[in-house]
């Protein structure tokens, strides 16, 4: 199971475009676990001093920081695919 944790901020342009790429995506991890955290909830401070995220959204895959403010479709497929079992 792939588990993708999205660090949001109220606004945020870049956490639209992020869901937007899960979304397109998601056919192809049927198993992918995706959570939608507010970072101004006690949770996602704990996540955004824990990874030092410094831009919304912060994507965390499998408890890894994989991205700040925005990310890269490709770059995002490709680690997703070296995850795949």
């Amino acid at each position: 199971m792939i588990s993708v944790q999205l660090v949001i901020s109220p606004g945020c342009t870049h956490c639209e475009q992020v869901r937007e790429v899960l979304q397109e995506i998601k056919p192809k991890y049927p198993s992918m676990q995706i959570e939608e955290i507010d970072a101004t909830t006690e949770k996602g401070m704990e996540l955004v001093v824990k990874h030092s995220i410094m831009a919304s959204p912060g994507t965390i895959i499998n408890g890894e920081l994989f991205a700040a403010g925005g990310i890269n479709k490709d770059s995002f497929v490709k680690k997703l695919d070296s995850l795949k079992n």
